[in-house]
């Protein structure tokens, strides 16, 4: 697939080259064993194939066991709706009822019982396969139960990032602006550099510089 870039766009085709060695082989914060779990339940959300990653995992010690809770959190992912659908319309019917909460509490109970993979393995491949499927609500359910988990943020920032690859650049912008929002907004506790990264204006892209 790269073959039209470097026939007419040869600067962006060498571009994609590092980028994709950047984000997809080099290692960074995430085990490698922890990272093809990350991939194997965004792949399965995201309905891609990814055999590279699938050879990867097993490549690296992976289990049925994993593959089965990989299974089951992309399951849990993508019926995220229901529950969005009953926070945003039925919480004057239900108000002792929270609705997160309950999704979140269902993805656990989903996994509690698998040998091999941990709770910060599971929060982070919710992460990653919200992210990739694109849903905001989502996206929030998770980043609060990495927090709540003590998972390393420098884990799910990477975790999210994956999903650039087989889902595109637009399911991480929107997922960041929702991590972004909970950080200003005081809803989960992040570290100075991730505060940091809050206090920066102009975020949104609307400011133009010539």
């Amino acid at each position: 697939q790269q073959g039209p870039m470097a026939a007419a766009l040869p600067s962006v085709a060498d571009g994609y080259r590092v980028f994709y060695k950047t984000l997809v082989l080099e290692e960074k914060h995430l085990e490698p064993l922890e990272k093809e779990f990350v991939w194997l339940a965004l792949l399965c959300r995201a309905g891609e194939m990814g055999a590279h990653h699938l050879k990867l995992f097993l490549d690296h010690g992976g289990t049925d066991i994993q593959v089965e809770a990989a299974f089951r959190i992309a399951g849990w992912v993508a019926g995220v709706g229901t529950y969005e659908f009953a926070d945003l319309n039925w919480h004057n019917f239900f108000p002792r009822v929270n609705a997160r909460q309950a999704y979140i509490d269902a993805g656990l109970k989903l996994v509690s019982d698998l040998e091999g993979v941990t709770l910060h393995w599971s929060c982070l491949a919710m992460l990653s396969a919200h992210t990739g499927g694109k849903s905001k609500w989502g996206v929030h359910s998770a980043l609060e139960l990495c927090y709540s988990s003590g998972v390393s943020e420098a884990k799910m920032a990477e975790a999210m990032s994956v999903a650039l690859w087989p889902c595109g650049a637009n399911c991480f912008h929107d997922a960041a602006e929702v991590w972004l929002e909970l950080i200003r907004s005081g809803q989960v506790q992040a570290s100075a550099p991730f505060k940091a990264w809050a206090d920066l204006p102009n975020q949104d892209g609307s400011v133009v510089h010539h």
